[in-house]
């Protein structure tokens, strides 16, 4: 596997560099023959700590990203990467349970809906700007999956959203996690 090491203003020495290749070697052995590449970036955080991302290239189409911050590098690391192990933990997971199911095709596609209450009236009304300010673009392929697929994706992504399109449909859908910890799921009329 491909490992680079980089550091936002930090210097990322000998055995920092060397934990990382043990550690990120030794979690994807464990669940995969061989894997892609991984990106880890260290850099500086409020209160003197520092702060380790990581972007690890699994297989085509299965890319997991993790972050950690701590008091030390080393630190910072293992929490990032022990948020990669769980995701691979959930993903190998996922996919046993998936072909120990007879009939996966009919339950990947039941949802649970939930109806919300309307909106308290007597609230106060949030401003709304003129023109919001875009914080970032950028290009993303859409995936066409089922609609546990796509929560399985949200999960090792790491990410509050993901547009997909429907593999049952042929519609664009969009999953996203909800601020209660539940997964929401839009689908277009």
């Amino acid at each position: 596997m491909d490992i680079r090491v980089s550091g936002h203003q930090i210097e990322t020495g000998a055995a920092l560099q060397e934990h990382v290749n043990e550690r990120l070697s030794a979690i994807v052995e464990k669940y995969f023959n061989r894997a892609i590449s991984s990106q880890v970036t260290f850099g500086k955080a409020p209160a003197n700590a520092f702060s380790c991302d990581i972007v690890t290239h699994v297989m085509h189409g299965l890319i997991l990203k993790a972050h950690g911050v701590a008091q030390d590098a080393h630190q910072a690391l293992d929490q990032a990467a022990e948020k990669i192990d769980k995701q691979l933990r959930r993903y190998k997971r996922r996919l046993q349970d998936r072909h120990e199911q007879a009939d996966f095709a009919a339950a990947q596609e039941e949802a649970g809906y939930r109806i919300l209450a309307a909106p308290d009236a007597n609230a106060d009304e949030v401003e709304v700007l003129d023109s919001p300010m875009i914080i970032a673009e950028t290009t993303a392929d859409i995936p066409e999956a089922s609609v546990a697929d796509a929560v399985m994706m949200l999960d090792l992504r790491d990410t509050n959203a993901m547009l997909f399109k429907n593999a049952g449909t042929g519609r664009h859908n969009m999953v996203y996690r909800r601020t209660d910890g539940s997964v929401g799921w839009v689908e277009p009329r």
